[in-house]
């Protein structure tokens, strides 16, 4: 699908230019941090091999650093100590994507859906995984239904991977509603994060990037709950991926 920009659009992008190009791509990483917490998780693991506590916090550090396999490895010995942990385990799924292992990525987000049926997060990495598979058409025909409504910006942002909406009308609609800023700010993360993994699986890595690095620059995410940090990282890792392609 190719991108028609309308006015409101080239100005949302102009804004998103802006932002990309006064942050690092990943301005709060701390490398070193993550691979001593890997280290030292994997002394203790030596000690208390099937502590699932342990594996779940070494799998997290795999992912940050970018180890994709070893995350899946970690998170797979959950669920086999575990198996409770399978149909949530949303975690283990983006690792599988991000490993190449799209089908069993999506069979895990097929498996949340049972678990949570009004996440529409859970049915864009669906999609996500099924364009790498087995392309555009068959992704978008498999798109998981919802009935009831969810957090925003994601009924925006599920438009827009089901063909109903566009990038610039889901950011006009955050940038002119009465919020805070910290909501603004919020939902702006999200949109700029599956705005550029829209834009990442249909081939267009430069506007992916734009709008992956404005995600990594966001100022509530790396600071909020457990899962808007790791989503964080996602953004981060998957810019840091087009920036390799870009440079091979």
């Amino acid at each position: 699908m190719n991108q028609v920009w309308t006015p409101w659009g080239l100005i949302a992008l102009l804004l998103v230019l802006q932002v990309a190009h006064s942050h690092a791509a990943d301005p709060t990483f701390d490398r070193p941090h993550w691979q001593a917490r890997l280290d030292k998780l994997t002394a203790s693991l030596a000690a208390e091999p099937d502590n699932i506590e342990l594996l779940a916090a070494r799998g997290d550090a795999y992912f940050f650093l970018g180890q994709f396999e070893d995350a899946v490895r970690d998170y797979d010995r959950m669920v086999e100590l575990d198996a409770s942990r399978d149909t949530s385990h949303w975690r283990r799924g983006i690792a599988c994507f991000y490993a190449g292992q799209y089908e069993q990525a999506a069979g895990q987000f097929e498996r949340y859906h049972s678990f949570d049926d009004v996440d529409r997060e859970n049915g864009i990495w669906r999609y996500l995984c099924q364009v790498k598979s087995n392309g555009v058409e068959a992704a978008e025909a498999g798109l998981l239904k919802y009935k009831k409504d969810d957090r925003e910006p994601f009924g925006d942002v599920y438009r827009l991977f089901s063909g109903e909406a566009t990038p610039d009308v889901i950011l006009k609609r955050i940038n002119t509603a009465d919020l805070t800023e910290t909501e603004r700010e919020k939902r702006l993360f999200y949109a700029n994060l599956y705005i550029g993994l829209w834009h990442a699986v249909h081939d267009r890595p430069g506007e992916a990037r734009l709008f992956l690095r404005a995600s990594a620059s966001n100022t509530w995410a790396p600071l909020a709950g457990y899962g808007p940090n790791y989503m964080w990282h996602v953004g981060r890792l998957h810019n840091d991926i087009l920036e390799k392609e870009r440079n091979d």
